[in-house]
């Protein structure tokens, strides 16, 4: 299908690893109506806004914190069939390694999809239920061997 024949929504998502071990979560509300499931912090890239600002402004908006994205350390897209009303639609989205630099736990949108946000204990992420699959993208980068500088190995 050509690229002018579907609507793309393009999304940007940060993973947040603290000392202890844990990983940020959020839970969607399914307001929109998809079905509520755990996630990533993150979310839709505005029209004119680039991933990486993206990420800033809907990690603070859904978590409370202010980060600063680091490497893509994944991706992931799935489709969605047309309607009466709309064109198949893509929404692609990219996992951000993201370092929290200051900031309170805390939802700070009002009104939007987002309920919480929680610390998990890394070893639980995939047990969570239900959750989107850019949770599943996150444990894969996160089960990936470190380089030799610590960062996440993003290249394999």
């Amino acid at each position: 299908m050509h690229f002018t024949e579907f609507h793309v929504r393009l999304a940007a998502y940060g993973l947040a690893v603290n000392t202890a071990d844990e990983v940020l979560v959020t839970w969607f509300n399914g307001s929109t109506g998809a079905p509520a499931c755990w996630t990533m912090p993150g979310g839709g890239v505005e029209f004119d806004e680039n991933c990486s600002d993206a990420v800033i402004r809907e990690f603070f908006e859904e978590t409370g914190y202010h980060v600063t994205p680091g490497p893509i350390l994944g991706e992931h897209h799935t489709t969605f069939p047309a309607t009466a009303d709309r064109a198949p639609v893509r929404s692609q989205r990219f996992l951000f390694a993201v370092t929290v630099e200051s900031g309170v736990l805390g939802t700070t949108e009002v009104g939007g999809t987002t309920e919480f946000a929680r610390w998990v204990p890394r070893p639980e992420l995939r047990s969570l239920t239900p959750r989107a699959d850019i949770v599943d993208v996150a444990a894969d980068a996160l089960d990936r061997p470190a380089r030799g500088d610590g960062q996440p190995n993003v290249n394999e």
